[in-house]
This record gives structure tokens, C-alpha cells and sequence, in this order.
């Protein structure tokens, strides 16, 4: 190459990496988010967002004032993605109860969100056998879950239908307004856990926003929601194996047995 072609071949190169710097990486296909409502007398907070690229996703998941301990440790909290053909894709309201003990269970929502499509772990697996893995669950009353997810077919559904519903578990006895009696009787999904810790907190259905937009809008209902998850939501596969609970306080341990 003569001095007249090198000396042009710099600024040619030099543009060219200007452009490819320039050009967006890894543009979400689609973004959507939710506010999360608040559920069972629940006075925290939580939001999400929710990143689309082809099979995978980014989530960022905030919440804030939930349940701090139990049992002197830090409150587990699990989250999940539900949806459905047969859904409403929607949180349910407090009319719902189907019991009247005051307490949306997870079974009262089923037909309001469905059953869970995704797991939302702080790491590790997230289909739906993860479901009540508390080793994988967010702690405390406040936390942060970010992280790259796989997306399966019935969760890119459920979001393209508009059908996909957030949900976090775990109440605080203190604000759920009903009597230790209720709070410490058998769950419906997991009758060793305490109905409390396995009811839903928090719900919001993920709608489509532009890419950078806040999290905007909740449940459908509009109003502090009362949910649940489905039977399936928190049934106990290959995860973790949950010890039952005596006066309101429970245990967890690894099983090596699968659902």
C-alpha cells in the first residue's frame, strides 16, 4: 500500500469504529413494567422492569417495607412471573376471599393471574419448580433482584397477551389485619407453612413500556390489591423442602428429593 493509500485508510477505519461505537448493543426487542400494588394489608412498595432480547431478559426488581424477619432471620421473600390462557391477567380483589378469614390465599388468585410461569430468583434456575426455593428468594424488607433470565414460551406469551402478572409472597403479621389464629393456620398450597408467609404481598401486571420509561401503573383493579398465587405457584419441586410451622414460625432446609 503506497503513502496516499495508508494515509486514507486511517480516517476510513477511524469512522468506521466511530460507528460501530455509536450503534445501540443489545436493543431490547420489547420493555415493560409494572408498579406493584399492595396486597393483604401490606404497606411496602415494589416495581419492575423488564428488558425483552429474543429468548432472554434483563429484570431489575425493587421492593421496599416488606416483612423484615422471621424467626429472628431475614424474611424470605418469593416472586413470580404468572400468566395463562385461561387467566384474566389481572390481581384479584378483596371480594375473592373465597373463605372470608380476610386473607386473598394463593389459591383465590388463580383465576385472576394463573399459574407461575417464572421463578424470579436472585440467582440460579427460575422455572417454575424454583418456586419455593428460599435460598433463591429475596431477604429482608428490602431488596434488589437484577439479573439476565431465559425467558420459556409460556412466560413471551403471557407478556405479549398482556397477561403476565407479577407477585411477591410473604406477610407481615403486623399489618395483615387478621387475627395469629389466621395468620399461623395451615397455607393452602403448603399446609406446614403458615397461611401468612405463603399469601401474597405484592402484585402488578407487566405492561408494554418504551425503553427508559418508569415503571408505571399496577394491578388492574387500580386499588391496594388482594391476591394470590395458584396451587402450582409454590408447590414444593426439586427446590427446597420447607419445615412445617408451630406458633406461627417456621424452618427451611435443602431436600434432595424432586417434585
Amino acid at each position: 500500500m503506497n503513502k496516499a493509500m495508508r494515509f486514507l485508510a486511517v480516517p476510513t477505519l477511524a469512522l468506521g469504529a466511530l460507528a460501530m461505537a455509536s450503534s445501540p448493543a443489545m436493543a431490547a426487542e420489547e420493555s415493560y413494567s409494572s408498579t406493584l400494588g399492595q396486597l393483604n394489608g401490606t404497606t411496602g412498595t415494589g416495581s419492575i422492569t423488564l428488558d425483552v432480547h429474543g429468548d432472554t431478559a434483563t429484570v431489575d426488581l425493587q421492593v421496599s417495607g416488606l416483612a423484615e424477619t422471621f424467626m429472628d432471620a431475614p424474611y424470605p421473600h418469593v416472586q413470580h412471573i404468572h400468566t395463562g390462557e385461561e387467566a384474566r391477567g389481572e390481581c384479584p380483589t378483596p371480594e375473592e376471599d373465597e373463605n372470608g378469614d380476610g386473607i386473598i390465599n394463593t389459591t383465590d388468585g388463580d383465576p385472576a393471574y394463573g399459574p407461575i410461569a417464572t421463578t424470579l430468583t436472585t440467582s440460579g434456575a427460575t422455572g417454575p419448580e424454583e418456586s419455593l426455593n428460599l435460598e433463591l428468594a429475596g431477604l429482608g424488607g428490602n431488596y434488589q433482584i437484577q439479573r439476565d433470565i431465559d425467558l420459556n414460551a409460556e412466560t413471551k406469551a403471557g407478556l405479549e397477551a398482556g397477561k403476565a402478572v407479577v407477585v411477591v409472597h410473604g406477610l407481615d403479621p403486623a399489618t395483615a389485619g387478621v387475627s395469629e389464629e389466621v395468620f399461623n393456620s395451615p397455607s393452602d398450597i403448603a399446609p406446614e407453612l403458615p397461611l401468612g408467609a405463603t399469601s401474597p404481598a405484592l402484585c402488578g401486571v407487566l405492561v408494554a413500556s418504551q425503553m427508559g420509561d418508569m415503571p408505571a401503573g399496577g394491578a388492574d383493579t387500580g386499588v391496594a390489591q388482594e391476591t394470590g398465587s395458584n396451587t402450582g405457584i409454590l408447590a414444593l419441586g426439586g427446590g427446597l423442602v420447607l419445615a412445617a410451622a408451630a406458633g406461627g414460625t417456621f424452618l427451611v432446609r435443602r431436600s434432595n428429593a424432586k417434585a
